[in-house]
């Protein structure tokens, strides 16, 4: 706009409802002050992150196998194209252009429905704490993955092994698995059934877990002191590297999202090279062309696109805030999706190649091997890295490429409730070591619940109706 007279442009009027930033101060001091992306390469690296998790490790290949194998594939990418790719542009857009997270942004946007913005604010929340218990299993089979012996490959009544533990192996037959009743004090029959060394090291000693369930209500179980020290260590990860906001995790993330390809890449070309890897990767992607008829599959599609790209949790919104306001997120959008489906592909033949062998060394089907959920993570396939030569070395990155997997993501969940915080009280943002502190230990009492004998009924509620179900 120019004044007529003298030609000399004037102040453009601060418009109403969403705006790019503070009109108040200047553009170089609000980043200054909110925090920016040193690069472009650590917001696309960030995403990366954010997207590829722990469930492109264990969720896609085994929704991938269930749902039509290779012809799952094709709902897949057509969600992923025609919903996934805008949506994840149209969230990276309009947090760039509103320099504010998810609450603040539609807040601006219609004041009405600041209550989308605080859902996303609580979701993000809901699964950083019970996001850091899963992270806390991977500490535990990590720091276990040193011991000389792989604790989850033996019998060991030390951690709870009882009578039904047994080593899997070729030599065993059908006979040998087969259940057996035990009569119980009323005459009736409870049917015992045979379970690797695996199940009941995962079961026993890591969650002590108790199949009685949520019976009476403030009863959750024993208090498990192994995981609340690597749920202490793992939130004391997290905090440390984004204290300081976008300014740490821009830089921890040179590491925390690439270094995941490279064990990816090496158990790839591992798995590959192993007997029986055809036999898994072939049960992974034949094709069963049926189930394209079936709504279920299209169902199941759109929610690992929802689930994988990180769609309507608030974190894309809350990385595009930290871009200048005129970086190219269109082409880091594309960029940053099609990394995500790659992954989930890599990963796939990753796990079932490995399977395959395992399968194949022990003479049984592969379905036997075969596991979905944290089950592949901490039964199946540590049970298939231990019949690999230098298993201890195998089983160390692996359990560390998890932690990490889950780190990115955790930095997004938890750095989206931050950046909230911080815009509706902008004082608090020459406080941000402090405020994490506070909020990173708030966040470890309440994910304390999860780490009892009984906490895996607590964190199934979260993720099913917390985080599965709302984000829907």
């Amino acid at each position: 706009m120019y004044n007529s007279s003298s030609k000399i442009p004037m102040e453009p009027t601060p418009r109403k409802g969403l705006r790019p930033y503070d009109t108040s101060t200047s553009k170089s001091s609000y980043y200054e002050e909110r925090g920016h992306w040193g690069s472009r390469a650590e917001f696309i690296l960030s995403c990366i992150g954010y997207s590829v998790g722990l469930g492109n490790v264990w969720r896609f290949p085994f929704l991938a196998y269930g749902n039509g194998g290779g012809a799952f594939l094709i709902p897949y990418i057509i969600i992923l194209v025609l919903v996934g790719k805008p949506m994840y542009f149209m969230e990276a857009a309009i947090g760039q252009y509103a320099q504010v997270g998810p609450l603040a942004m539609w807040s601006q946007l219609l004041p009405g429905s600041v209550g989308i913005g605080a859902a996303m604010v609580i979701i993000s929340l809901i699964v950083a704490i019970y996001y850091n218990v899963i992270m806390a299993y991977c500490l535990y089979y990590l720091f276990n993955s040193f011991n000389p012996i792989l604790p989850w490959t033996v019998c060991d009544p030390s951690w709870g092994a009882d009578s039904r533990c047994y080593v899997r192996t070729a030599n065993l037959t059908e006979d040998d698995l087969e259940g057996h009743c035990i009569v119980d004090d009323l005459g009736g029959c409870t049917e015992s059934n045979p379970q690797t060394s695996t199940e009941q090291y995962w079961e026993k000693a890591v969650l002590s877990f108790d199949h009685e369930g949520l019976q009476d209500f403030g009863d959750i179980g024993k208090f498990q002191y192994h995981l609340a020290f690597c749920l202490a260590i793992s939130w004391i990860v997290v905090s440390l590297c984004v204290m300081k906001g976008v300014k740490s995790t821009g830089k921890v993330v040179y590491f925390t999202a690439t270094f995941p390809y490279v064990v990816l890449i090496i158990l790839l070309v591992q798995g590959l090279c192993l007997e029986g890897a055809l036999q898994g990767v072939t049960y992974l992607f034949v094709p069963d062309w049926s189930k394209l008829a079936d709504i279920n599959v299209w169902r199941a599609a759109a929610g690992q696109v929802f689930f994988s790209l990180g769609i309507s949790w608030g974190g894309i919104i809350m990385f595009g805030s930290y871009n200048e306001f005129s970086a190219r997120v269109h082409i880091d959008a594309h960029i940053v999706s099609v990394a995500d489906f790659l992954t989930s592909l890599i990963a796939s033949v990753v796990i079932f190649s490995t399977l395959g062998h395992s399968a194949y060394n022990l003479g049984v089907p592969i379905e036997t091997v075969a596991k979905g959920g944290q089950g592949l993570a901490f039964v199946a396939y540590p049970e298939a890295l231990s019949m690999l030569p230098g298993a201890h070395f195998w089983c160390v990155i692996f359990f560390f490429m998890l932690f990490l997997l889950g780190l990115d993501s955790e930095f997004a969940l938890f750095e989206t409730a931050l950046v909230s915080l911080y815009d509706a009280i902008p004082s608090l943002r020459s406080r941000k070591p402090t405020v994490t502190l506070i909020m990173s230990f708030a966040c470890f009492l309440l994910g304390l619940p999860c780490i009892f004998s009984k906490g895996q009924f607590v964190l199934d509620i979260m993720d099913t109706y917390g985080a599965s179900i709302s984000v829907m």
